[in-house]
């Protein structure tokens, strides 16, 4: 009887213990990451943002933008990485720059198995082109990679459904040229690899949460993305010191978002001088003016429940998210974990 029950404690512990290593991180407001920003090159330049970005651990979030190139001697056409769509055919594919490049990283989560952190990566779509061409084209890239994508069921209605997590989730943005393309297009019983952004009403963008998202979560539209002048006015570059009303505004978009079901994302949050975003090849329209005062934001959106805090300061943030973290501002949150071993093969960064 003794070993009986001996055996039944340890089956108990060990069904405990796999119980606790399915646990993810998927929920709205469990965790804050470093979502880097605009993680492509441009032209010639800055080819090793994604080494930088994963190097600062996981989790993360990588923005890709995406264009269309079309070959005039032949016609041919494929999705490239870019800014914009004044493409040459040299900038890299998603597949190649993105995909290839994380797979020791997602291969060596799927065999460890554990979930605790899952997703380690979140893929953010920024599309420059929406031809129905280069949707099918990046959808056919996803079906590729299905096995590391977090995906849900398609089914007749758009009542949320659970979602089945996988190491890589995938967002996009919120129109509805992306929706027919990766929700309408997916037969019912068939899998959504793309989660798309809510519609916004941006008319006025210091109008109460529920005017500028008026609709909660649904199957397919599960994230609220966002520039930063809806928590100050005029955004990054009029911001002064941070205040109390600004942190109540920024405080009532996160509770509503998580509300919704919806996870929340803000760019770009940055704070640079004006020679350091020349030879780094960031925006001014994005910049607060100082490092202290984007560490004051980013540390306010850490507080607040910030899903995905977006900034081209990759290392500066990871690092200020892990001090926040150790402080236990907010102990739900994951810290990330760097790699034990890391050689990025950056080459030096040229000037713009």
């Amino acid at each position: 009887m003794r070993r009986h029950i001996r055996v039944g404690i340890i089956i108990v512990f060990l069904a405990q213990l796999f119980a606790v290593g399915q646990q993810t991180s998927i929920e709205p407001g469990t965790r804050s990451v470093m979502d880097a920003h605009n993680c492509y090159p441009y032209f010639d330049w800055w080819s090793d943002r994604i080494d930088r970005a994963l190097s600062s651990g996981t989790p993360l979030a990588i923005e890709q933008d995406l264009a269309w190139h079309t070959d005039k001697r032949n016609g041919k056409s494929w999705s490239v990485v870019a800014h914009g769509t004044d493409t040459s055919g040299t900038e890299p594919t998603m597949e190649v720059y993105f995909f290839e490049r994380i797979r020791p990283l997602v291969e060596r989560a799927l065999t460890e198995n554990n979930r605790r952190d899952w997703p380690l990566i979140t893929l953010n779509l920024d599309f420059k082109s929406e031809e129905p061409e280069h949707l099918a084209a990046v959808w056919a890239l996803l079906e590729k990679y299905r096995d590391w994508l977090t995906s849900a069921p398609r089914t007749a209605d758009a009542v949320v459904q659970p979602l089945a997590v996988r190491p890589v989730l995938v967002l996009t943005g919120e129109s509805d040229a992306q929706e027919r393309a990766f929700y309408n297009q997916v037969p019912v019983g068939g899998r959504l690899l793309v989660f798309g952004a809510v519609h916004t009403h941006m008319e006025n963008p210091s109008a109460d949460p529920s005017v500028l998202v008026p609709e909660p979560a649904s199957n397919y539209r599960r994230w609220w993305n966002n520039p930063w002048r809806i928590v100050e006015r005029g955004g990054q570059n009029r911001a002064g010191e941070w205040t109390a009303d600004s942190d109540k505004r920024l405080r009532s978009l996160v509770q509503y978002a998580h509300e919704r079901g919806l996870w929340i994302r803000f760019y770009t949050l940055d704070g640079a001088t004006q020679e350091e975003l020349s030879c780094h090849g960031w925006f001014r329209s994005y910049n607060f003016g100082s490092l202290e005062r984007a560490k004051a934001r980013w540390q306010a959106a850490y507080s607040a429940g910030v899903d995905y805090i977006a900034s081209d300061q990759y290392e500066q943030l990871a690092t200020h998210l892990i001090e926040m973290r150790r402080s236990s501002l907010r102990p739900r949150s994951i810290e990330p974990v760097r790699p034990a071993s890391f050689t990025s093969g950056r080459k030096s960064e040229r000037t713009q």
